[in-house]
């Protein structure tokens, strides 16, 4: 049981697939060992993921394992239909296609839930909010589940703090092979890439203002020099506006920012963080965009109510004319700009992730029993296994300490 958007598309998806596979050689070594040992067998897991070409690699390593896979996108237009009419043909559950309406969306969750799970894969948190708000039946099956994005683990560990959380979550996105290199050389490159495809603008010599300087933003910031543009960022931790301006960004608030930016990019996880009193401020013609998880960032309510009519002009392109006759351009509907006008992150970086989604799913099965209703880290050992596994399709070799180095380490009686 499955509804996708037209199984016809399967046929490219196919093709997107095998692309990926070929560049995510530490998923795929991990695919064959699966394939062998059968470690998930008996295992039904559920998730809420994007339904992108790297997603697909994932499905088909955790089917390869044993496991029975049931699929639902984690946004509305996200969804890539070619590879969710293919995960189909694989025997793959899909419930997810572009352009799904808040209804249907949920919809789509449920229907993956109806499988009962014993494990979930959430890319956000709704799958498991959902659980806990309106499947709460299905708790007591459940063995833990895992979270690959930074707003999710928020959502989890602020639940955690309530007392809220009925069953223990992996905090996949903590994992160093996950946020140093997902979250700031695929987010940075896929941003751009997504604001590149809508606009096809010249980057160098804009004024470029990203909102936040986690590590998201972060690699959106160093990617956005690195077009030449004049990069500010925006910040309300005193650490992290300290660390921007080492980085040799501008840092100022974004009341200043509005004035002068020609291009914003929000990733704080935050809402409203960019609002009526900054749009007032900007320049006609500014380009405002998000790569945080939800379309909450940027007050589209607001922006509607200031404007006197809006309409496509491009593909993920609104334009929207204020009452004062500025332009302002909203791109892929507020929602995450390098999935909804994009491919998402490089196939390359998407292969240590969900090497951790996969054996963050082995890591739950062997521990059965052993969590409690918290937020848990995946073991260094995890990290380093696939940081390893990583270098050895590079062909990278890396140096080993000697007994002596190893035996200075671990003692604190040699000093000077």
């Amino acid at each position: 049981m499955s509804k996708v958007k037209d199984m016809k598309l399967a046929k490219e998806g196919a093709m997107k697939i095998r692309w990926a596979e070929d560049h995510m050689p530490v998923l795929m070594n991990i695919k064959k060992r699966f394939e062998r040992g059968k470690p998930l067998k008996g295992v039904t897991i559920a998730c809420c993921l994007h339904v992108t070409k790297e997603t697909a690699v994932l499905m088909k390593t955790l089917k390869a394992g044993g496991a029975k896979v049931a699929l639902c996108g984690s946004n509305p237009l996200s969804t890539q239909d070619d590879v969710a009419a293919t995960l189909v043909k694989e025997g793959i559950n899909v419930f997810a296609w572009r352009g799904v309406k808040t209804e249907d969306y949920y919809w789509c969750i449920d229907s993956v839930l109806d499988f009962n799970p014993d494990i979930t894969m959430d890319d956000g948190g709704d799958l498991v909010t959902r659980i806990h708000e309106r499947r709460e039946d299905l708790l007591e099956k459940i063995i833990a589940g895992t979270e690959e994005t930074t707003t999710g683990v928020v959502r989890f560990r602020a639940m955690e703090k309530d007392s809220a959380l009925k069953y223990p979550v992996i905090a996949v996105n903590d994992a160093y092979t996950k946020y140093l290199f997902d979250n700031r050389y695929g987010t940075g490159q896929s941003t751009i890439d997504g604001i590149l495809r809508s606009t096809s603008v010249l980057i160098a010599g804009k004024n470029f203002v990203v909102v936040g300087y986690g590590w998201c933003a972060r690699g959106i910031a160093m990617r956005a020099r690195g077009m030449g543009a004049n990069v500010i960022v925006t910040e309300v931790s005193p650490l992290k506006a300290l660390e921007a301006v080492m980085d040799g960004f501008s840092v100022m608030p974004m009341s200043e920012a509005s004035r002068i930016g020609d291009i914003f990019v929000s990733a704080t996880g935050d809402k409203n963080v960019v609002n009526r009193k900054h749009m007032a401020s900007m320049k006609t013609g500014a380009i405002i965009a998000n790569s945080g998880h939800f379309d909450v960032e940027i007050n589209i309510p607001e922006l509607e109510d200031m404007s006197k009519s809006k309409k496509k002009i491009r593909d993920n392109v609104e334009e929207y004319t204020l009452r004062d006759g500025r332009k302002i351009y909203l791109l892929a509907e507020g929602r995450l700009v390098n999935l909804a006008a994009a491919e998402g992150h490089p196939s390359e970086v998407m292969d240590m992730s969900f090497a951790n989604q996969a054996l963050a799913a082995l890591y739950i099965l062997k521990n059965r029993g052993k969590f409690k209703p918290e937020v848990y880290k995946l073991p260094d050992e995890i990290d380093s296994e696939i940081a390893r596994l990583k270098l050895d399709s590079m062909g990278i070799r890396i140096d080993k300490l000697t007994d002596e180095q190893e035996k200075y380490l671990s003692t604190w009686k040699e000093g000077t």
